[in-house]
């Protein structure tokens, strides 16, 4: 066993020394997840103790799992936990394929150069904050001077509080993410199919194949894996449905269905001193991305398609 193990190990030497600059690469991404990401795990521990800030996390009282009992018994946890996850669903359900058939149209145009402006101009919105975009929204929405609001007026519709009505809530924060983020994330897929070999095309098109089978049979299966990466790592994020946009957005006539898990954890852990609780909810979102995307991985391998790992 010793001297496979040292060839083993010579070998995997020589790789390392042979690649050695694409690893010196690596290391301020590793950097990055190790500081950011992994060292912060530490603080998990707050969700089982008592957390005071004169003792510090060790030195606070251990209480095992009594956040997460008062956390279950809480009548508005489940309030929570239901807004979070049709919001997150909506987001997933016209959200997710958006970029994909953005960057289908954006491939598909003749002109080179109206193409650019184009990926450039609905890049733009994913570099402008939430803060700005939500005084947009609020503006554009206004009951008072809300260009929306003058449009319907004129004809003869009464002014619309949008975002004082629950129902229309859901459909400012969908539409509003598709808008902000579409365009960017779109960036892999058009990588994805610049990938797709032309041959294929070329091919299909002396066969007789329109443009809309061409997408059908060669650029969407070309790009499956991608899709299916992607949808993977956002089933692992199912209970986030961002902090800022809610945050912008939300206001007491909203909070019945505003209130997600981001906004409580913030109002109830950090507003209102009780850190402890705040990292029980975090931990448990956490959890909740970590079986959707374990449970997302499996099915896709069950299916024979590749997964993350």
């Amino acid at each position: 066993m010793g001297a496979p193990m040292a060839k083993n190990l010579r070998s995997a030497l020589r790789y390392v020394d042979k690649k050695k600059y694409l690893y010196i690469m690596l290391i301020p991404g590793v950097l990055y997840f190790l500081i950011f990401n992994y060292v912060p795990m530490y603080g998990v521990l707050i969700a089982f103790k008592d957390f005071n800030f004169n003792k510090g996390i060790l030195g606070s009282a251990w209480i095992g799992f009594e956040n997460f009992r008062y956390m279950f018994g809480l009548s508005d946890f489940y309030t929570v936990f239901w807004n979070s996850l049709i919001l997150s669903f909506l987001k997933l359900l016209f959200g997710f394929p958006f970029p994909i058939l953005l960057a289908i149209f954006l491939n598909e145009m003749r002109s080179r150069t109206y193409q650019r402006f184009t990926q450039t101009l609905i890049y733009l919105p994913h570099f402008i904050s939430w803060v700005i975009i939500g005084g947009i929204l609020v503006n554009f929405l206004s009951p008072t001077w809300g260009v929306l609001n003058i449009f319907l007026g004129q004809l003869g519709i009464d002014p619309i509080f949008f975002l004082a009505d629950e129902s229309y809530f859901r459909p400012i924060v969908v539409l509003s993410s598709i808008w902000k983020d579409s365009g960017w994330e779109s960036i892999i897929y058009l990588a994805a199919i610049a990938s797709v070999n032309t041959e294929l095309y070329e091919a299909a098109s002396m066969d007789g194949a329109g443009r809309l089978r061409r997408i059908w049979h060669i650029t969407l299966p070309g790009i499956k894996s991608t899709i299916i990466v992607l949808l993977i790592l956002r089933l692992g994020h199912i209970m986030n449905n961002g902090f800022e946009q809610i945050f912008v957005l939300q206001n007491q006539m909203n909070l019945g269905v505003s209130e997600v898990f981001e906004t409580y954890a913030y109002r109830v852990g950090i507003l209102g001193g009780r850190f402890s609780f705040g990292t029980t909810v975090g931990l448990f979102t956490s959890v909740i991305g970590l079986i959707f995307l374990l449970a997302s991985n499996r099915i896709a391998k069950w299916m024979k398609e590749d997964g993350i790992w």
